[in-house]
């Protein structure tokens, strides 16, 4: 797989449903009541429940490993979450290739939903040793994307609350 900078990774419509969203808390740990109680959801002024930072995370990661392959490793990734996603809407994932050298590309990726933009950030992805327009020919390009040894999350500024209904 060539990967250039400007490349668009094409969408991914993705359900959201209450099982999505309970099962993504369950399974991250969050037992916040907001992710699996309506009326406990609704007492803290939400309409319902709403998916949390860590599902988003996830579906963020499955988005990039489904389209750069199971041997791309993912080395960073930079969220920020807006409008919350709520059982009965659809999330769109799309992305636009920003930053590709030395092996590494990085993505601008968005999810939209019915009310806005869900989640918005960058993946920094490290591609294939043997992947055509991976290899040496990019060494020395001065687009390099920032990575690290392992994945990261950044979640919103510090004077919000990822998991607060906006």
């Amino acid at each position: 797989m060539t990967v250039r900078t400007g490349d668009e990774l094409p969408p991914l419509s993705i359900p959201i449903t209450r099982t999505l969203i309970v099962a993504g808390a369950l399974a991250s740990r969050d037992y916040q009541d907001v992710h699996h109680d309506a009326e406990a959801a609704k007492e803290k002024g939400s309409p319902d429940i709403f998916m949390n930072i860590l599902t988003t995370n996830g579906l963020v990661g499955r988005y990039i490993t489904d389209h750069f392959g199971p041997r791309a490793r993912i080395r960073k990734v930079a969220i920020r979450l807006g409008a919350p996603n709520y059982p009965g809407d659809e999330m769109v994932l799309t992305g636009e290739v920003t930053a590709v050298a030395e092996g590494t590309a990085e993505v601008a990726v968005t999810g939209r939903n019915g009310i806005g933009h869900h989640v918005t950030g960058k993946v920094t992805v490290q591609l294939p040793a043997d992947a055509p327009g991976t290899g040496d020919a990019r060494k020395g390009t001065t687009d390099t994307p920032a990575t690290t040894d392992a994945p990261t999350t950044t979640l919103g500024s510090p004077t919000t609350t990822p998991d607060t209904p906006r």
